[in-house]
C-alpha cells in the first residue's frame, strides 16, 4: 500500500509542474520582430473566461520591454509576465494602459515592482478612480475575481498629446486621443517595424463599442488612417497587414450609425425607436452585435441630439 502511494505521489510530483505551466501558458504570436501579441476571444466577459478577452502583448527593445495592456485578470497579467521572461532577458520598464476598460488593465498588479513605470492617457487616472467601485463589484459578481483597490494601478506618467519612449534601439510614439472609444484612448506606434497598436480604437470582427464619442471616434480614425503603418493591432480581432483598409468596416458601421440616428432625430423620433430600428442591416457583419448595438445607439443618440 505504501509503495502504491509513493508511486502515486511521484506521479503527481511530475504532473503538477506540467499542469501548472500549461495553465499559465499564454499563446503569443511574434507579428513583427520583437512585437508579441496575444489575441483575445470574441466573447462577453464572464466567469468562464474571467474577462480575458482583449488583445494584449509587449514590444522588446535592447534595454527595455514595453507591455501594452495587461489583460482581464491578475492571473492573465502574471501569465503575460511569465511569457515575457521566457521570450527575453530584457526587463520590463513600461506598462502602457491604452484605456480604462477592465479587459485591458486588470493584470496591472503583476507588474507592480521597482523599475516599472505605468503610462496612460492624461484622463486615465480619473476614469479609473470614478469606475473602480463599480468595477470591483462587477468583477466579483460577473467574473469571479476577488479584486482589491490596489489592483487598480493608475499611471505614474501621463500622455497629454504625444510621448516618445526609447526602449534601446527602438522608439515608440504614444498618442493621446480625444473622446472616441472612451475619453482616455492611447495608441502606440513602433517606428522600427511601423506597427500601429490601436487597441480599442480598432475592432475587427467584434462590434465596435462606443463608450466615448461617436463623432470623436470618426474624427480620430480620419487622422489614424493617414499613418503609414505596415501592421495594425486592434484591441479585439486579428492583427492586420492592411492598413488603413483594416479600419474600413468599423468606419462604415460608425458612419451608418451617425447618418441613421441623425435622420431619426430630424424626424422627431425617440431614442427607443432608434434602438429598435437603426443599423439592423449591419447585424450579419459583426460578432456580439446583440450585446452592444443598442448600447451604441443609446450613447450616440444622446450625443447627436445635442448637435447644433
Amino acid at each position: 500500500m505504501f509503495e502504491k502511494l509513493s508511486i502515486f505521489a511521484a506521479f503527481l510530483a511530475i504532473l503538477m509542474p506540467f499542469t501548472q505551466s500549461k495553465a499559465e501558458q499564454l499563446n503569443l504570436q511574434e507579428v513583427a520582430p520583437g512585437v508579441f501579441v496575444h489575441q483575445g476571444i470574441h466573447a462577453m466577459p464572464n466567469r468562464q473566461n474571467h474577462g480575458e478577452i482583449a488583445n494584449i502583448g509587449f514590444i522588446v527593445g535592447e534595454q527595455c520591454v514595453a507591455v501594452i495592456d495587461t489583460g482581464g485578470s491578475p492571473a492573465q497579467g502574471r501569465a503575460l509576465d511569465a511569457a515575457i521572461t521566457e521570450k527575453t532577458k530584457v526587463p520590463v520598464c513600461y506598462v502602457i494602459n491604452t484605456h480604462v476598460h477592465p479587459d485591458h488593465l486588470y493584470g496591472n498588479s503583476a507588474f507592480k515592482r521597482a523599475g516599472v513605470s505605468f503610462i496612460g492617457h492624461r484622463k486615465l487616472a480619473q476614469a479609473m478612480a470614478v469606475r473602480a467601485p463599480y468595477y470591483l463589484e462587477k468583477a466579483g459578481r460577473d467574473l469571479g475575481l476577488g479584486l482589491k483597490q490596489e489592483d487598480f494601478i493608475a499611471p505614474d506618467r501621463t500622455v497629454d498629446s504625444t510621448l516618445e519612449l526609447d526602449l534601446g534601439g527602438r522608439k515608440l510614439t504614444l498618442t493621446a486621443h480625444g473622446p472616441a472609444h472612451t475619453d482616455n484612448d492611447l495608441t502606440v506606434f513602433d517606428d522600427k517595424t511601423r506597427t500601429l497598436w490601436l487597441s480599442d480604437l480598432l475592432f475587427i470582427g467584434h462590434l465596435p463599442v462606443i463608450d466615448g464619442s461617436l463623432t470623436g471616434w470618426l474624427r480620430e480614425l480620419s487622422k489614424l488612417t493617414k499613418i503609414d503603418a505596415k501592421l495594425a493591432i486592434p484591441g479585439h480581432g486579428p492583427v492586420s497587414s492592411e492598413w488603413p483598409k483594416a479600419a474600413e468596416a468599423e468606419t462604415r458601421y460608425l458612419e451608418m450609425l451617425r447618418s441613421e440616428i441623425r435622420a431619426y432625430i430630424k424626424q422627431g423620433k425617440t431614442m427607443e425607436q432608434a434602438m429598435a430600428e437603426v443599423g439592423q442591416s449591419a447585424r450579419g457583419d459583426w460578432q456580439l452585435f446583440d450585446d452592444f448595438h443598442k448600447r451604441n445607439i443609446a450613447t450616440s443618440f444622446a450625443e447627436l441630439e445635442w448637435e447644433d
